[in-house]
């Protein structure tokens, strides 16, 4: 390998990102979902996810809710809004859910992987990261991942992971 092509290996954008406007980076994301999973206790579970694009087209709208675990039970719900902000050319996100959470998340990018990042304080008084990352983005597939971090960022736990396959 030549030392040019080693510079171009290590400092040439992403494809993935670089063809892709700021503002266009989670249009991947827009579509209806079949969601699976495995919970903490190792059983396999469903979902559903429709996404849109609202207010003109200038802000994402997360329609999440999981297959209820037993009849009777009620069904785990979320809603977010995402929006680019041209000002400070960063991505936001506000999260709500059925059981009372509220999330405000930041957008990252890594690679090919695009995020939302905050930091929460937990019942114990620790700052802790939380973060969404989306990965192996495919037309019609993706794996989200929801990870933690009470190091400031060094180390990430995968508490979460859900696969996403395009409704047909």
């Amino acid at each position: 390998m030549t030392l040019l092509s080693i510079f171009l290996f290590l400092f040439t954008p992403s494809p993935h990102l670089s063809d892709t406007a700021p503002e266009n980076l989670f249009d991947f994301w827009v579509g209806e979902w079949e969601l699976t999973w495995t919970d903490a206790q190792g059983n396999s579970k469903k979902g559903y996810n429709r996404i849109v694009k609202i207010l003109d087209e200038q802000v994402i709208q997360e329609n999440f809710e999981a297959v209820p675990a037993s009849e009777g039970t009620t069904a785990f719900k979320g809603m977010s809004l995402s929006v680019y902000n041209p000002r400070s050319k960063q991505w936001h996100q506000a999260w709500a859910d059925s059981q009372g959470g509220y999330y405000d998340f930041t957008g990252q990018f890594e690679g090919d992987k695009r995020m939302f990042v905050t930091t929460v304080t937990n019942q114990q008084g620790k700052e802790v990261e939380l973060r969404m990352v989306f990965r192996d983005i495919s037309q019609d597939a993706f794996i989200w991942d929801w990870e933690s971090s009470t190091d400031g960022g060094k180390t990430w736990n995968l508490n979460w992971q859900i696969h996403y396959q395009r409704k047909k």
